[in-house]
């Protein structure tokens, strides 16, 4: 439930600096005609590199997938482990911002791969407005599909494999669950050693053509905003599309009218109280328990959007908890 005792939330300094960063970088690079500024945003977004030595007890490289597309992903793997889950990430940014290789990205998948633990896949997906839908979904499948058919360390378990993303991460988690239930119908398309176990949608980005009650009041919290959301829609749309498109609104996707026959993996949703999105998704939720899917709702009142990359708020803590809950549930 949205937070019914505050109408701000309530940050540390230290957040509100990282805040005031994140938003500098995007509303100054982004222009009104709807193209990105790529030189002043890549001077902008922190960017930290592979680690083949442990840090925190966790290597990361990174490994090309298509070199033609920049298709590529870091991979976190925490040092002496046992056989372990592996969670394939998506990161955030409105389709439109940031990298595999940005920093709060970076130290958020090393802190999911030390805490679960688990091998992480930290997918680097193209980016709109350069790249249009459905690449970020392309990407996304064709990430799978190579770590299907391809080499992970010993200990990565492929059939407890979790498909995880934050905001437009969430929205391509779920786009990349749904291409591959449909896949594992047909026996010719499906995985052959990758089997998804479960979903971990963070604050997905949704969208649709009427506001929400959530949109309408919470006009002016950190990160997001109508207005940058609205920008974003147009960056990663084909021309002439509106917020029903499919890949706004999961509700407008064909597919998504076959769910209830399809093995969608358990998802666990999760929702903050000064996030402006919050309405749309517990309407997924509500939409997948509809359909007869497992599926998790999980609520911190005083979360904003984007809570997980600041490692200093009590929900970014919590939320590690409850991801390893639930992988430790679904592995079973």
């Amino acid at each position: 439930m949205a937070s019914e005792t505050k109408s701000a939330p309530i940050l540390p300094w230290k957040t509100r600096l990282l805040v005031a960063r994140l938003t500098f970088a995007c509303n100054y690079t982004r222009r009104s005609n709807g193209t990105v500024n790529r030189l002043l945003m890549n001077f902008l977004d922190a960017k930290s590199p592979p680690t083949p030595k442990p840090m925190n007890g966790v290597t990361s490289s990174d490994i090309t997938v298509d070199v033609s597309r920049n298709l590529w992903f870091r991979l976190f793997t925490p040092a002496d482990a046992d056989t372990l889950p592996v969670i394939v990430y998506f990161h955030g940014g409105g389709f439109v911002f940031f990298s595999a290789s940005t920093k709060p990205y970076d130290e958020f998948c090393r802190r999911l791969a030390e805490n679960i633990p688990a091998v992480v896949v930290s997918v680097n997906y193209r980016l709109a407005p350069e790249h249009r839908f459905p690449a970020q979904f392309d990407d996304a499948f064709d990430a799978l599909k190579f770590l299907d058919a391809n080499f992970l360390p010993p200990n990565a378990d492929l059939s407890r494999c979790f498909i995880a993303g934050d905001s437009a991460g969430g929205n391509i988690a779920h786009q990349v669950a749904l291409r591959s239930a449909a896949a594992d119908a047909d026996a010719d398309a499906g995985f052959r050693r990758l089997r998804i176990a479960g979903v971990i949608a963070i604050q997905p980005f949704f969208g649709g053509e009427e506001r929400t009650e959530s949109e309408l009041r919470l006009t002016h919290m950190p990160i997001l905003n109508m207005e940058l959301s609205d920008w974003m829609w147009k960056a990663f749309l084909p021309e002439g599309s509106n917020r029903n498109h499919e890949g706004v609104n999961f509700l407008s996707d064909p597919k998504s009218a076959h769910i209830s026959g399809l093995n969608f993996p358990a998802t666990m949703v999760f929702v903050g109280g000064f996030d402006p999105l919050q309405d749309l998704q517990r309407k997924y939720y509500d939409w997948l328990k509809k359909s007869r899917k497992e599926a998790y709702l999980v609520e911190y009142p005083q979360a904003i959007h984007a809570f997980y990359a600041f490692p200093e708020l009590p929900e970014a803590s919590q939320l590690l908890t409850d991801v390893r809950d639930f992988i430790q549930k679904q592995c079973q």
